[in-house]
């Protein structure tokens, strides 16, 4: 039935050290242990349970008794008053062994109410403490979930700046550099093509252009 506070035990001293170990995953076996503690907290519920209204039905078994005690005496009464001794000597016989009845059940029921209510006093620690386990086990997950976001983080970083990264940057800045160069070269090749007459043609296009802007400016526009 308590077999719950050795699993606790053992998780709060333990804490993370068995769970990070290479073969578990702590995330899964927190839920898992607060799943066994869940478990257990039933377990016990219904030992409590049971134990209540066994403590009920004593109580009202030594109630009967004591109510048969009661009549007993009255009915004893009632027959020396009608004269009838050996009635009455039967009725008080009675009465005896029902106090005796009712003293042995409320015995019984006064044992069951202190097991009742120290299965209640346990069953209040141990949800106060699966309480306190679930903030611990929703910090430790956190706390898991962020060193895996770390770890995938450092581990692509890594590859980032690795060899094989830099060696294909470069390549990338050396194809780029080829075509630069291929480009010049090309308009070099464009501009040696050009013959004489073009750049006659072209000096000629540069007076014509001169002229115009001086008769412009002459007739004011």
């Amino acid at each position: 039935m308590f077999k719950f506070f050795g699993r606790m035990k053992t998780v709060v001293s333990s804490e993370l050290n068995a769970m990070l170990d290479k073969a578990e995953d702590p995330v899964k076996m927190l839920d898992q242990f607060m799943r066994d503690m869940a478990e257990d907290i039933r377990e016990v519920e219904a030992a409590v349970a049971k134990q209540i209204a066994n403590e009920k039905m004593l109580k009202r078994k030594a109630n009967d008794a004591q109510a048969m005690v009661e009549k007993r005496q009255k009915q004893a009464e009632q027959a020396i008053e009608a004269g009838n001794d050996d009635l009455a000597r039967r009725a008080l016989e009675d009465k005896k062994d029902h106090e005796a009845t009712a003293t042995t059940l409320n015995e019984s029921w006064e044992r069951a109410e202190q097991d009742a209510t120290s299965l209640r006093s346990k069953l209040d620690e141990m949800k106060k403490e699966y309480q306190e386990m679930k903030l611990k086990k929703d910090s430790l997950k956190a706390r898991a979930e962020s060193a895996k976001t770390r770890t995938k983080m450092n581990r692509t970083m890594s590859s980032i700046g690795n060899d094989d990264s830099k060696r294909g940057f470069e390549r990338m800045e050396e194809k780029v550099m080829q075509f630069e160069a291929e480009a010049e070269t090309s308009e070099d090749m464009s501009q040696s093509s050009r013959t004489l007459d073009d750049e006659f043609e072209d000096l000629g296009k540069n007076e014509v252009d001169d002229e115009l802007a001086e008769l412009k400016k002459k007739m004011g526009k």
